[in-house]
Formats: structure tokens, C-alpha cells, sequence
């Protein structure tokens, strides 16, 4: 029994160091392999040709699938294949499956959906006068995966079908007609093209929910707007104290702000010492220092400096490198720790390493370390200390991520400035957060002789991560939860809203706003966005908020894909890192006389 959780807790150590690259939205994306298939070796001139798309979804077997290209419910994203064919070739007809239905937990009605593997195919209209040659019609299959548990966010994956035109007088070979012979083309209908635009205003007027369509027109009129400030999910006192710092033009003082480079670079070490007191890097210390063979077991002081050392740069390494990464790339530091798996998965590897505490469990990595060829299993190991060093660093994410955050977005500030050296402050932070380990390294080998007092503290730091599991697990249940959101309940809640008088187009609130010269407030919302009905019902209602908007335009902005456009745009111009986002506009040519 021992071995076995031995071995799992290894796996666990596996996953956790795998998961930075699986675990980066939330709620997650799932990824599809597209394969291009023709149904000859080549086309002729004046024919139609038929080409498919084969499309698997990943991982298999987990119970995937995808929705319909006509999803019995409205505010599903449905299956669209896009193609954007060059001169001389039109997409004349598609062929879909033949959906399935899937009972989803809760629902009450259930999914038309595509199997986890299925066959989308495309007819292209070739001109009779379309020159011999290769040819590349592009485009993108947009789509959204479900099981039976929830709906995930919307992709779009890039397509291209490649083949060439013969001159009429050579013969092709068929290719895959079992394949093209159980699909059943149809023509192209509206269910697939976007609505035309004397439509759009129609549309609109029948659904008073915001059109997303119509987003991409107010991008060139937001520009005309100036970002008082972004806010995300926040309390009543919260969000009152946001509004009066973006309409007063001030911003709350940062912890950085107006201080010299030397208190900077003290403030941030500091900072990163502090860190090791956070629940989610204390109870490990005396755990990594055992695994990683430091201490008493280093053999001397400077080898237990040395592991310690290679401990500690191995956190100021990952905390400066993906510091690098945010600023350069614009993203958000934390990513990894907004994936729900990820948070269950440090959550039991937490309580096993408490069961290891009160020795219901044997951990002992020491077997393992003579594999790196790098000192005996007696003295440590530098690979593992370095290892551990950053697997900790992520395992401290959600407890230090908002003194990282500081530090990022107070580099990322001074780096759009031209200050290149800013991007050194997340590695500072990581050395701050590293100065203790080379000294424990070394200095544990003073410690006091074994007893019965160690087996009461190895107990008592055993309860301390048991607290810290259950930490984690509320973590990941939180996230969970905003999966299991009704749909219908957030857009009920958002119809309410804009029967109350806000904007359902941004575009046309930004017009009026400029027309009459007031401040803007936009919300963006999702219909899996769990916390933007939460602010809908709680905070956006109560009557000193209320008050405070008063005299605002109000808009209510649909980003159910916050990586498609518009969305995409909308929400880098207020620099917002996820949803629920508020911002408060006001228009430039305006902004001196209302202030």
C-alpha cells in the first residue's frame, strides 16, 4: 500500500510539472488534430471539387464532443466551417454529420452534437476558365466542445485545403470515395454565413440581448474613448472606490510608486523573503529540505549551501522567467493556477504529503537521486534540488500571486516606458524569495539531536498542510463551480439590466456617450461567466452603485470568446485580464471640459 502511494505521489509530481502548458484557460479550451483530405489527386476546370476535413478531438476517450452546426439551444456556438476560397473557386455546399443527442447534468433539455471524431466536407465551384496550377483555399473551423458535465470555451482552429488544377485534358484518380460517398452535400445556407448587414439592425430590435456582430464596428469609435480605469469582479465598496478613482483621474498609489530604483529593488527583495511565510511555502520547507538532501544530509555545510542554493535559483528562475514572458507577451501571470485541475491536483498532493507527516506514508526520494549522476544518494542531488526549487516556486502560485502581480504590472508599466531593466524586477522578486534556502541549506546541519519534540512538530506542520489542502480544495472547487453556471441564468440577468435602460451595442452607447458628453461604464459579460451574475444581482444593484451611475452610459458587452475578435480588441484596450470586466470610458475631445 505504501509503494503504491509512493508511486502515485511521484505521478502527481509528473502531472504538476505538465499541467503550465495543458491549464492555461479557464474554463479550458480543448484542443482539435485536423486532417485535409481531397476526393481526387486533382480538379478540372469547371467542375465541382470536393474536399473534407476529418477532426478529431483531444484528448480521446474522455467523452467529448462538440455542438451541431445547429444547436437546439440558442446560446451554444455552433460548428462553422469557414473558407475564404481565392478567385475563380466559390464554396458551393457543405456536408455535415448527422448530429447525436447528449444528456448533459442538469439540463433540461439535451446537446445536438457531433461524435468526438467526425468528417466535415466542403464543394468548391471551380470556374471553367481557372488557370492549371496549385492552389490553397484558407479558413477556420470554429467550435465548441461539450460533455456531459458542462460546455467549454469556444476555439477557432486555422484550416487550409491545398490541390491542384489539371488542364481538362488529363484524368484524375479518386481518392477516398467511401469517405465522399457517405457525405451528403447540401448548399451553402444562412445557418453558416454571417448575418447580412441590412439584417443586423432588424436583429437587434427583435433581441434586446447585445449583438456580437455589431462589436466590430464600435472598435474604430472606441478608440476615440479614454480608459479612466478597469475593474474586475468587486464588492459594493470596491466598486464605489472604482468609480471615484476613475472619475476624479487619479489612481490608487501603488506599492512602487514614486520610489527610487535602490527602495524598488529593496521593496521587491523584501517582498520575496516574506513570501517563504506564505501558507502555501512554509509547511514545505522541511519536506523539500529532506528530499532534496539538504541539511544534516548534505554531509557538510558548503554542500548544503550549494543544494540550497540550486534550490533557491531554481524559484528565482521560474518566477523571473515567466515574469519575462507576461511583460513581453502582454498576458497574466497565474494562469496555471486558474485551471481547477490544477488546484486538485497540488490539493491531494498536499494531503498525501501530510499522511507522509504523521507516517502513514513513506516518502523517500533519496533511491532516486544516484539516476542523475550528480553526487551520492547520501549527499543530494543537484537536478532534484533544482527541480524541487521549481516545482515549489509553482506550487506557491495562489498564495504569492498578488505580490507577483504588483511586480509585474508595475515592470510591465516601466518597461512600455523604455526602462529594458524592468524586466530584471520578477527575477529580483524570485531572489528575494531565494535568499533563506542556501542558508537553511547549510545551517540545518546545527540542528539540535533527534527526539520525541521532532515527531510533535513533524505533526503539527503535518496539520499545517492538511489546512493547506483543504485551501487548495476550496480553490478548485470555486473554479469548478464557475463551469456549472446556467447560461440562461446569466443572459436573464443581463436582459433585466438592459430593460433597465443599459446599452445592449456598444456601438451605439458609445455614440450617445459622445453625443452627450458623459461617462461610460462597459461591462464585459459571458454566458459561462458564473461571477458576472453574481455582480449582476448583487453589486450592479445596490442602490449607492446605482446612484453613483447615474448619469452614465451603460453597456453591456458579449465576450463569450475572449480570444476572438472583437472581444480580443475590446478587452486589450482596457487591459483586462478576464471577465467580469468593467471599464469607465469618457470620450477625448470631452475629457477636459468634465473634468
Amino acid at each position: 500500500m505504501t509503494s503504491i502511494l509512493t508511486r502515485t505521489t511521484i505521478a502527481v509530481f509528473v502531472t504538476l510539472l505538465s499541467l503550465p502548458v495543458a491549464s492555461i484557460s479557464q474554463p479550458r479550451r480543448i484542443s482539435i488534430s485536423l486532417n485535409d483530405l481531397a476526393e481526387a489527386d486533382g480538379a478540372t476546370p469547371g467542375t465541382t471539387f470536393r474536399v473534407a476535413l476529418e477532426a478529431r478531438l483531444e484528448p480521446q476517450g474522455s467523452g467529448l464532443h462538440v455542438n451541431s452546426n445547429d444547436p437546439l439551444e440558442d446560446f451554444l456556438i455552433r460548428t462553422d466551417l469557414k473558407l475564404d476560397p481565392p478567385p475563380g473557386i466559390e464554396l458551393s455546399g457543405l456536408a455535415w454529420p448527422t448530429p447525436i443527442l447528449l444528456t448533459q447534468q442538469g439540463a433540461e433539455q439535451p446537446l445536438a452534437v457531433f461524435e468526438e471524431n467526425f468528417v466535415v466536407g466542403a464543394a468548391l465551384a471551380l470556374s471553367s476558365d481557372l488557370p492549371p496550377g496549385d492552389y490553397t483555399v484558407p479558413g477556420s473551423l470554429r467550435y465548441q466542445a461539450c460533455d456531459d458535465r458542462m460546455c467549454y470555451l469556444p476555439t477557432t482552429a486555422p484550416v487550409e485545403f491545398q490541390f491542384s488544377v489539371a488542364p481538362p485534358t488529363r484524368t484524375t484518380t479518386t481518392t477516398h470515395s467511401q469517405l465522399f460517398g457517405n457525405l451528403a452535400f447540401s448548399d451553402v445556407v444562412s445557418v453558416s454565413d454571417p448575418i447580412p448587414t441590412d439584417q443586423t439592425a432588424q436583429v437587434a430590435s427583435e433581441s434586446k440581448l447585445p449583438n456580437k456582430a455589431a462589436g466590430s464596428d464600435a472598435l474604430t469609435t472606441l478608440t476615440q474613448f479614454e480608459v479612466l480605469g478597469t475593474a474586475g469582479y468587486s464588492n459594493v465598496e470596491e466598486f464605489l472606490e472604482f468609480i471615484k478613482f476613475a472619475e476624479s483621474g487619479e489612481s490608487e498609489r501603488g506599492l512602487f510608486d514614486n520610489r527610487g530604483p535602490f527602495a524598488i529593488v529593496a521593496l521587491i527583495l523584501i517582498g520575496g523573503l516574506a513570501l517563504n511565510l506564505t501558507p502555501c511555502v512554509l509547511p514545505m520547507i522541511p519536506i523539500n529540505l529532506a528530499i532534496i538532501g539538504a541539511g544534516a544530509r548534505a554531509g557538510s555545510r558548503r554542500r548544503g549551501f550549494a543544494l540550497g542554493s540550486a534550490y533557491g535559483l531554481a524559484m528565482a528562475l521560474v518566477y523571473g522567467i515567466l515574469g519575462l514572458v507576461v511583460i513581453l507577451t502582454a498576458g497574466t501571470f497565474g494562469t496555471i493556477n486558474a485551471s481547477p485541475w490544477f488546484n486538485l491536483g497540488i490539493a491531494l498532493l498536499f494531503v498525501v504529503l501530510a499522511l507522509a507527516m504523521f507516517d502513514v506514508v513513506t516518502i523517500d526520494f533519496s533511491r532516486f537521486q544516484s539516476r542523475f549522476g550528480s553526487g551520492s544518494s547520501n549527499n543530494g542531488s543537484f537536478p532534484v534540488a533544482f527541480g524541487m526549487g521549481s516545482v515549489a516556486a509553482l506550487l506557491a502560485g495562489a498564495c504569492v500571486a498578488p505580490v507577483v502581480i504588483q511586480v509585474i504590472v508595475f515592470s510591465s508599466n516601466l518597461y512600455g516606458t523604455g526602462t529594458t531593466i524592468a524586466l530584471a524586477l520578477p527575477f529580483i522578486l524570485g531572489l528575494g524569495m531565494a535568499i533563506p534556502w542556501p542558508l537553511a541549506g547549510a545551517g540545518l546541519t546545527l540542528m539540535p539531536k533527534p527526539g520525541p519534540w521532532m515527531v510533535r512538530v513533524k505533526q503539527a506542520f503535518g496539520v499545517f498542510i492538511l489546512g493547506t489542502a483543504v485551501y487548495y480544495g476550496s480553490l478548485a472547487y470555486g473554479l469548478f463551480s464557475q463551469r456549472w453556471i446556467d447560461p440562461t441564468l446569466v443572459t436573464n440577468s443581463v436582459q433585466e439590466l438592459i430593460d433597465d435602460g443599459w446599452y445592449p451595442s456598444l456601438s451605439d452607447g458609445l455614440a450617445t456617450a459622445q453625443t452627450e458628453n458623459k461617462f461610460v461604464l462597459v461591462d464585459v459579460w459571458a454566458t459561462w461567466c458564473k461571477n458576472c451574475l453574481v455582480m449582476d444581482r448583487t453589486t450592479l444593484k445596490n442602490a449607492e452603485v446605482e446612484a453613483a451611475l447615474s448619469n452614465y452610459i451603460k453597456i453591456k458587452f458579449q465576450a463569450e470568446d475572449p480570444a476572438t475578435s472583437p472581444a480580443f480588441e475590446v478587452m486589450e484596450r482596457f487591459n483586462a485580464i478576464g471577465l467580469p470586466a468593467y471599464a469607465i470610458l469618457q470620450p477625448i475631445s470631452n475629457t477636459s471640459t468634465e473634468k
